[in-house]
């Protein structure tokens, strides 16, 4: 039987802590982070392996993110629910835990096939846990002997714990920044290529439609001063009602491509008004709304609008709905769009990406253009909702502007 750690030497503890210092400057990267502690751990201890089990971000469990070999085959597959095993009572508790043998007669512990743990006798598990940041994970040390771990061993594995937590903690703040700089970067890439498509859209419909007509009004005016010039009075009448009708047909197609920009509703109706009478264009369709008319930034309303356009008229098409209804909520940090119908609905999970019938791309692409995102709920038989949430936050002004971060 072995005693503890080996640190009893405060020389020799300071330089494993030290050792555990510069571990922790490895990188920005959890998993290599954890893979160096994991080995200074094992080589300074004489002990047989060390796991590092990392909390997730976003979920209620831990995710092993490094380990001496050859469990380091293991990284990213392992993942434990917190309150289960010790790893996860250790976690949920924030306490340490000794057991020097007879692992299963505790009842807290729990086999793990891919980690061996009948291979091992004597482990101790501590929180890896540091303020403000809180818990980062949990640190478990193993050996095949049986070991003797006094609680001078636990103070040290849990200074660890701590050094190590910081760094985690540092390293997923560097990872989210790059993440979001990433996306920032997407953004830009998206709004550029959208901004881009639009005038080439408008500079077709421009060229197809307005400039083609003016042409045309051009000779019909030409031919009316020709027969004024010879007092042809009755084929000048005729080309001046057919300029008449261009010059109609023309402002339709102007005011068309102004309201292609920003539709022109928005600013006499605001976006609440707006999005009630586009429900209220559907024919044979019960409307009901809930819209607050609280006023946001020109872009948001606009991508909302045309989001709200996108996915009505898909309902008139496709949903053979008798119900619809609208709902716009502005909160303190984001703006909700809901539409719902009663009609045919479908599966999400079945619908190939960018076909046709609802219009999901182009919606979704509206939405990540001002920040926000997407989520459908529909199944067949019941219908379906869209739900977009926009991120915003409160002025001093009382109106309301996007955050696109």
């Amino acid at each position: 039987m072995t005693r503890g750690l080996g640190l009893a030497d405060p020389e020799r503890e300071n330089a494993v802590l030290l050792a555990i210092i510069e571990a922790t400057t490895s990188g920005p990267g959890v998993e290599p982070l954890a893979a160096a502690v994991a080995r200074v751990i094992t080589e300074a201890t004489a002990t047989d392996v060390c796991f590092v089990h990392v909390l997730d971000d976003t979920e209620p469990s831990l995710t092993l993110a490094g380990a001496t070999p050859p469990f380091d085959a293991q990284v990213g597959a392992v993942r434990l629910p917190l309150g289960q095993g010790v790893t996860g009572w250790v976690a949920s508790h924030r306490e340490p835990v000794v057991i020097p043998a007879d692992k299963h007669a505790d009842p807290r512990y729990v086999a793990i096939p891919e980690l061996r743990g009948e291979r091992y006798t004597s482990m101790v598990s501590v929180p890896m846990e540091s303020e403000p940041a809180g818990l980062a994970g949990v640190l478990n040390v193993h050996t095949v002997a049986r070991r003797e771990f006094d609680d001078r061993d636990v103070r040290v594995l849990l200074t660890i714990g701590r050094l190590v937590a910081g760094a985690v903690h540092q390293a997923r703040m560097h990872r989210r920044l790059a993440a979001r700089e990433e996306a920032h970067g997407r953004f830009a890439e998206q709004m550029v290529a959208a901004q881009e498509a639009e005038r080439q859209r408008l500079a077709r419909d421009i060229h197809d439609g307005i400039s083609q007509r003016l042409v045309t009004l051009s000779f019909h005016l030409d031919a009316v001063r020709t027969f004024v010039e010879r007092g042809e009075a009755d084929a000048a009448r005729a080309d001046l009602a057919t300029s008449c009708d261009l010059v109609l047909t023309t402002l339709d197609e102007a005011r068309a491509a102004i309201g292609a920009l920003r539709p022109p509703v928005l600013d006499d109706l605001g976006l609440a008004g707006a999005l009630a009478a586009l429900a209220r264009g559907l024919p044979d369709v019960r409307v009901v709304l809930d819209l607050d008319e609280r006023r946001l930034p020109e872009h948001v309303e606009v991508a909302l609008y045309r989001i709200a356009q996108e996915t009505l008229q898909n309902v008139l098409k496709h949903a053979g709905a008798e119900e619809v209804g609208v709902r716009l909520e502005v909160g303190d940090t984001a703006v909700h769009l809901v539409l719902g119908d009663d009609g045919a609905g479908f599966d999400p999970a079945e619908r190939p990406a960018g076909s046709p019938g609802y219009g999901l791309a182009s919606v979704q692409e509206r939405a990540e253009l001002v920040g926000g995102g997407v989520r459908v709920t529909s199944r067949p038989g019941t219908g379906t909702t869209v739900t977009v949430t926009v991120p915003v936050e409160d002025q001093p002004n009382g109106e309301v502007s996007a955050d696109n971060t």
